[in-house]
C-alpha cells in the first residue's frame, strides 16, 4: 500500500510540473512577442515629415513656386509684346518708305522733264530717248555732227547735192533725206523730218547702224 501511494505522489507531481513549464512558456511568448507601444512610437517620431496643406490652403512653399511661375509668365509676355511692337514699327516704316517711293515714282511718271527749246534741250532731249532705246551716241558727237551739217538750224535745207538733185533733199539738224527717216524713225518721237528731236534720233539711229555710233561720223554720211 505504502508503495502505491507514492508512485501517485510522483505521478501527480510531474503533471502539474508540465503544466506549470508549460504555462511559464506561453507567458514568456506573450512577453516577448513584439516590440512595445514606447518603442513603436519612438520609430515613427524619427521618420521626417513635410508640411502638408491642410484644408485646401497651400503651404509657403507652394506659394513661392506659383509667385515664380507667375512672374515668369509675365516676364515672357512682355518680352513677347516688345518683339511684336518692334516688329510692327519697322513693318511700319517699311510701309511707310515703300509709299514714299512709289509717290516719288509717280510724280516722276506724271511729270515729264522739260528741256529747253534750243538746241542744247534738243540734243538732251535726244540723248535720254537714244538712251532708253539703247542707240549709242555722245551729247559731243551729236553736236559736232549737227554744226558741220546745219550750224545748228533745224530747218537747213540742201539744195544743190545728188539728193536735191533726185528730188529727196537733206533736211535738218543733222541732213536726213526722207527714206532714211522713215526707215530709222525712232517711236515717240514726231514723224517730222525737220522736227529737231526725231531728226537726232533718226540720224543716230542711222549711223549706229552704219558706222556703229554718231561719235565714228565725221563727214557726210
Amino acid at each position: 500500500m505504502p508503495r502505491i501511494s507514492t508512485l501517485r505522489i510522483t505521478r501527480s507531481h510531474k503533471i502539474a510540473t508540465a503544466v506549470l513549464v508549460a504555462a511559464g512558456s506561453v507567458t514568456a511568448i506573450t512577453a516577448t512577442g513584439g516590440p512595445s507601444e514606447a518603442q513603436t512610437t519612438a520609430t515613427r517620431s524619427s521618420v521626417s515629415v513635410e508640411p502638408v496643406a491642410a484644408a485646401g490652403v497651400p503651404t509657403a512653399k507652394d506659394a513661392a513656386e506659383k509667385a515664380a511661375k507667375e512672374n515668369a509668365a509675365k516676364e515672357t509676355a512682355a518680352k513677347k509684346a516688345a518683339a511684336k511692337a518692334i516688329a510692327e514699327k519697322a513693318a511700319a516704316k517699311d510701309r511707310s518708305e515703300k509709299q514714299a517711293a512709289n509717290r516719288s515714282t509717280e510724280r516722276k511718271a506724271v511729270t515729264p522733264k522739260k528741256y529747253t527749246n534750243n538746241l542744247d534741250g534738243w540734243i538732251r532731249e535726244s540723248l535720254d530717248i537714244m538712251d532708253k532705246k539703247n542707240i549709242p551716241g555722245s551729247y559731243e558727237g551729236l553736236h559736232r555732227n549737227i554744226m558741220r551739217e546745219s550750224s545748228g538750224n533745224p530747218n537747213a535745207v540742201n539744195d544743190w547735192d545728188i539728193n536735191a538733185q533726185n528730188g529727196i533733199p537733206s533736211k535738218g539738224l543733222l541732213q536726213v533725206i526722207q527714206p532714211t527717216f522713215d526707215a530709222y524713225h525712232v517711236k515717240g518721237t514726231p514723224k517730222k523730218l525737220t522736227d529737231p528731236v526725231a531728226n537726232i534720233t533718226a540720224a543716230a539711229n542711222y549711223a549706229a547702224d552704219r558706222y556703229g555710233s554718231i561719235d565714228n561720223v565725221d563727214s557726210a554720211y
